[in-house]
């Protein structure tokens, strides 16, 4: 059994059998005592004991002689030498015919795991950038196809996406069609060295008009705009569409909270009160039913009207508006307006006609709820955000 308290007479003794035997280690004595090497240790220390550790260090204490440095110089060279004409024998083999340099490379790739690539290169006079460079060729040309695959699959995106996808949505898009994980970082530096990049986002414009006489509808949700249950709350906001003549069209939209998927929209070249009722009628229609669901606005004229009001009312819609002044309260259907001006006018001021601006519209809503992937809904389009939750229209409508 080992003792877990040695007396004063064993740790002497065993320092004294270590200090006697120089070519012996801590480790070693410890084990032939029968105790823990760091406790020997300890008590080596203690007593201050220092020697040689073994008899590489015992001879190594002297310096060696002048004749002997010079042996051991001569010895050492005679060696490179020896393995310098070794490494020639081997390599005379590699140029028999072909490319030279083409073979000097091929040896060294062969050998170098014992000679290092250092040593080889110097004996046979090639750089070693030069080996490293031809080495990763192979390497570097794959990569520059893949790069060259993955430009023409991100231009197709690109294209398809009308110009105003940039990275997120890309790379959700080469995810899910491509079937293989795709870098973002990878496809930021491709774009940026094809020059490739998404519609960026314009200045806003103000088309809420209040009208200080009208009646305000209370704030009922306190500025909780999410939904987690189907049908519940919904946004609704005006925005401007101008056209080439000076004139403007205007587009109403109600979107849904949880999905932010415009389920209803309108589109006139006025701003009177039907142009909003239109789209809630519409929104009415695409859900069978808004009854019990809450609609947030602005104080614009329109949302406070008496019209909007009842229309609202029949539909057992209740209205939801924030404090005066707080465009924040609003800022979802205000971001999707600006999402919606960026991505269809692709920098330009206006439409060269109302035509022109209808059918991009059209086209453009319609793309946004079927194909056109959101980053608040984890690159998903809102239709398919809302089949993902099994929140079809009809299961809305029932749930409602």
């Amino acid at each position: 059994m080992v003792m877990k308290h040695y007396p004063p007479q064993f740790k002497a003794d065993a320092v004294a059998l270590y200090e006697s035997r120089p070519e012996a280690t801590i480790r070693s004595v410890a084990a032939d005592l029968g105790i823990n090497p760091e406790t020997l240790r300890n008590w080596v220390r203690a007593a201050g004991v220092s020697r040689p550790r073994g008899r590489r260090a015992e001879a190594s204490a002297e310096p060696p002689t002048p004749l002997e440095a010079e042996n051991a110089a001569l010895r050492k060279k005679v060696r490179e030498l020896e393995e310098e004409r070794e490494i020639l024998r081997k390599a005379a083999k590699y140029f028999a015919g072909g490319d030279a340099l083409v073979n000097r490379f091929q040896f060294v790739a062969d050998h170098q795991r014992r000679h290092g690539v250092k040593r080889l290169c110097t004996i046979l006079g090639i750089a070693r950038s030069s080996y490293y460079w031809r080495r990763t060729a192979t390497d570097r040309a794959a990569r520059q196809a893949a790069d060259a695959h993955l430009t023409a699959r991100i231009r197709a995106v690109h294209l398809e996406s009308d110009g105003t996808y940039g990275v997120p949505r890309i790379t959700a898009e080469l995810r899910e069609t491509g079937g293989e994980a795709v870098n973002h970082k990878r496809v930021a530096r491709i774009m940026r060295a094809s020059g490739i990049q998404g519609i960026r986002l314009r200045r806003r414009h103000r088309t809420t008009v209040p009208d200080p006489a009208a009646a305000k509808a209370p704030d009922l949700i306190g500025r909780d705009f999410t939904a987690d249950k189907p049908n519940t709350k919904y946004v609704g906001d005006i925005t401007y569409l101008p056209i080439d003549s000076g004139k403007f069209c205007c587009l109403a939209t109600v979107i849904y909270l949880s999905s932010r998927r415009p389920a209803g929209w309108a589109i006139a070249d006025h701003m009177r009160v039907d142009l909003v009722t239109n789209a809630l009628d519409t929104a009415i229609r695409t859900r069978g039913s808004l009854a019990g669901s809450i609609m947030h606005t602005d104080h614009g004229a329109q949302y406070t009207s008496r019209s909007f009001a009842e229309t609202s009312r029949s539909a057992g819609v209740r209205q939801n508006m924030s404090a005066v002044g707080t465009s924040a309260d609003n800022a979802l259907a205000e971001s999707f307006n600006a999402t919606f001006k960026r991505e269809t006018l692709q920098g330009r001021k206006s439409w060269p006609t109302e035509r022109e601006a209808r059918l991009d519209t059209f086209r453009w809503l319609h793309r946004y709820n079927t194909r056109r992937r959101h980053s608040r809904l984890g690159q998903r389009s809102p239709i398919a955000f809302e089949n993902a939750l099994q929140l079809t229209p009809t299961t809305l409508a029932s749930a409602a």
